[in-house]
């Protein structure tokens, strides 16, 4: 099982890390605990991370009008991962890019 599925890069979580500088978002696999997303991190990006704070998020109802009438759906669920870092850490999700 791979833990960290990709780093949240949006304008919402970038505000938060402005903020708070030591704050990071990831979507992470719904089956993942704490102590896994935390132990993935550390490996990953050679940081230490004081806490993780997990929720797990319904996927978005989609409805769209085709020649066959209204077809309806639902997105994908996802788990979302804020991981707080030690003082003085960070993480540069655009170095390798």
């Amino acid at each position: 099982m791979e833990v960290l599925i990709k780093p949240l890069i949006t304008e919402k979580m970038t505000a938060v890390t402005e903020k708070y500088p030591s704050r990071y978002g990831f979507i992470v696999d719904k089956r993942a605990s704490k102590s896994q997303i935390k132990k993935a991190v550390e490996d990953m990006y050679d940081v230490t991370v004081d806490s993780v704070n997990t929720m797990v998020y319904l996927g978005k109802r989609q409805m769209r009008y085709t020649r066959t009438g209204f077809q309806a759906g639902r997105k994908n669920s996802f788990k979302k991962a804020i991981v707080t870092l030690s003082e003085g850490q960070t993480i540069d999700f655009y170095s390798n890019i």
